[in-house]
């Protein structure tokens, strides 16, 4: 993995690094607000150079990195994954919030199949309130 060059757009480095699965949508995550680095709001077109701290909003999850390598190629997983650090803190607390997700979506138990009709007619009767 060769480093393409000192500095490379924040977009596409995000996009190498595998955060988003195209550039265009790493454009729009930065332009959206999602991404910050530095603790500061940036644009896609800013460079990120090693050291740099960059805290991804990506859905559910929030991302704390920081940058070891730049690369503006997208590579295998294994290989982006050398280009960044996550801290334990930031891995600690997306563990955390995955386990919350999915003890709040448990108890949800799905009908073992769909109303027949007779079935909807109760639920139109208990609607209505006949």
């Amino acid at each position: 993995m060769e480093a393409a060059a000192p500095a490379v757009r924040l977009d596409k480095w995000l996009w190498a690094a595998r955060f988003f699965k195209t550039r265009s949508m790493a454009t729009h995550a930065v332009n959206g607000g999602k991404v910050r680095c530095n603790d500061a709001r940036t644009k896609a077109g800013k460079t990120v150079t090693v050291g740099d701290q960059l805290i991804i909003n990506n859905g559910h999850e929030e991302f704390r990195v920081t940058v070891l390598a730049v690369s503006g190629t997208r590579r295998p997983a294994r290989e982006a994954m050398l280009l960044y650090e996550e801290s334990e803190e930031s891995v600690g607390r997306r563990e955390e919030q995955r386990e919350m997700r999915r003890l709040l979506h448990a108890g949800g138990m799905t009908p073992p199949r769909r109303p027949d009709k007779r079935d909807r007619r109760k639920i139109k009767s208990f609607l209505r309130k006949d």
